[in-house]
């Protein structure tokens, strides 16, 4: 599958980072089943039913120095071939059987203290601003809604649907 865009990684866990490899999962308007957050007044809820990260850009983080692996920000979607300077909030995804939609760009949070210095690296002013001309755009990922719900597994392609605007 070498230069497709796929699911390389779903991660979940019972709360907190880091989350951990499945290789299928089912998922709702609430996210995965089996997934949970350490602050549910924080995280979570519809509108940021699933956190996708590029695995390209965790590379990119890794080749700075940074000990992560796919799961170790929290994310429920690793994908790979999916350019993240590209990515925008209302873009509708297609992965397995489920439809997503992209609703806000990450904020990090304290709970990425234990990688010290990965908030600068992930999250700047003109991230927070919404330029995506910021070399740091995409790092810290993006929450999702699920559209529709359903299976979805480790290699599943991963297709860009619509914009909305």
């Amino acid at each position: 599958m070498t230069g497709s865009k796929q699911v390389l990684q779903l991660s979940i866990s019972p709360g907190g980072i880091p989350k951990r490899a499945v290789a299928e999962a089912k998922v709702t308007s609430s996210g995965i089943l089996g997934d949970s957050w350490a602050n549910p007044d924080i995280h979570g809820g519809p509108n940021q039913a699933l956190l996708l990260i590029t695995s390209e850009g965790i590379d990119e983080l890794v080749a700075q120095g940074f000990a992560l692996f796919y799961g170790a920000l929290g994310e429920n979607l690793t994908t790979s071939g999916i350019d993240r300077r590209e990515m925008r909030v209302g873009q509708r995804y297609r992965a397995g059987e489920v439809f997503l939609e992209l609703t806000k760009l990450r904020v990090p949070c304290s709970t990425l203290n234990v990688y010290p210095g990965i908030q600068a690296a992930i999250y700047d002013p003109q991230v927070k601003a919404g330029d995506p001309s910021s070399p740091r755009w995409g790092l810290s990922g993006f929450y999702a809604r699920v559209l529709k719900g359903g299976a979805i597994r480790q290699h599943d392609i991963i297709a860009l649907v619509d914009q909305v605007v």
